[in-house]
């Protein structure tokens, strides 16, 4: 299923039925208008000042569609349990900084060419003021291309990709993570392809998702799986899918799982499009102690009558400032 938004009033029109298949767009990038300056509202993953804390939300259907014309009130926002009052409401399409982590382990040989292709459809929901990086990663990470605001670099790089080796992920995420700190925008995600689970890196599974809970990047992740049947799974492809979970959840963003390398650059689109219909709620925290402790977030949508149940995605929580 191609990525598409999904409107409130849509979704009640079709609540009773399902969508009609569409053909898959071709992996060809047609680069996005640059859009009419607006009034500029506060732009952030999850951002916190002496008095605000902003989120952003992402709503989609049961049939993982974006769901775009909700209201303020629409939201409840949730502090440890406390309910928070939310002060700001905005849809945001503001400009990333995004770094693409891809697998080039010698298990992706026969997956490279759809993964690009996965690559050019993310791309094609670029807004024109995004800027991109690329790591590498087989038995090590490595920063092929730095910042750049052209994308047709990221992709002509790939181009001369090579698979070899075996999968440090664990190390590619934090050289990821790492480098997003060089990043302009205020909005900031990685894209992380891969086939499989981490056998290769110095870093533990326990301290990069404590590196994940401090950093302020979204990330979304595309797991390439043999299918469920495989006799060739190994121990770190079966637990890969779970690692990228726990990873993606904690962000705001999203993994997905995908068996048929058809469905990648359907995939990867669909990510393209949530990045850009996001809801950023902003509230002042009721609990005002500079303890520096991680405070959990909870968004809750309050359920149209009549609608298809909505599910939100967004970042668990943060660390309050310290004295």
């Amino acid at each position: 299923m191609s990525a598409r938004r999904i409107s409130v009033s849509t979704l009640l029109a079709v609540a009773s039925c399902l969508p009609a298949a569409q053909d898959n767009p071709k992996p060809s990038i047609e680069p996005r208008a640059k859009p009419t300056p607006a009034v500029a509202a506060p732009r952030s993953n999850i951002r916190v000042d002496t008095t605000v804390v902003l989120i952003p939300v992402t709503v989609t259907d049961p049939l993982n569609r974006v769901v775009t014309g909700l209201e303020k009130k629409s939201f409840r926002v949730f502090e440890d349990n406390v309910e928070q009052e939310v002060m700001h409401f905005a849809i945001e399409d503001a400009p990333l900084s995004i770094g693409l982590i891809f697998d080039t382990s010698s298990s992706m040989s026969n997956k490279l060419e759809k993964s690009r292709q996965a690559v050019t459809q993310f791309f094609r929901a670029a807004n024109p003021e995004d800027e991109f990086f690329l790591v590498e990663f087989n038995d090590r990470p490595e920063l092929v291309s730095g910042f750049t605001s052209s994308f047709e670099v990221i992709q002509n790089r790939l181009t001369f990709t090579q698979s070899k080796g075996r999968t440090a992920l664990l190390d590619a995420i934090y050289t990821g993570l790492d480098h997003m700190k060089k990043g302009r925008r205020a909005r900031k995600a990685l894209l992380i392809i891969s086939d499989g689970g981490d056998n290769s890196s110095r870093y533990t599974e326990s301290e990069i998702k404590n590196r994940v809970r401090e950093s302020d990047v979204q990330i979304y992740a595309i797991g390439i799986l043999e299918p469920i049947s495989s006799r060739g799974r190994t121990p770190e492809e079966l637990a890969g899918p779970g690692l990228l979970q726990q990873i993606s959840d904690q962000t705001g963003g999203r993994a997905f799982s995908v068996e048929s390398l058809n469905d990648l650059p359907d995939v990867a689109a669909k990510i393209g499009a949530e990045l850009r219909h996001q809801y950023v709620l902003g509230y002042t925290p009721t609990n005002r102690e500079r303890d520096g402790k991680y405070r959990k977030v909870q968004v809750k949508v309050v359920q149209p009558r009549g609608m298809l149940q909505l599910r939100a995605s967004w970042r668990l929580g943060y660390y309050a400032p310290a004295q």
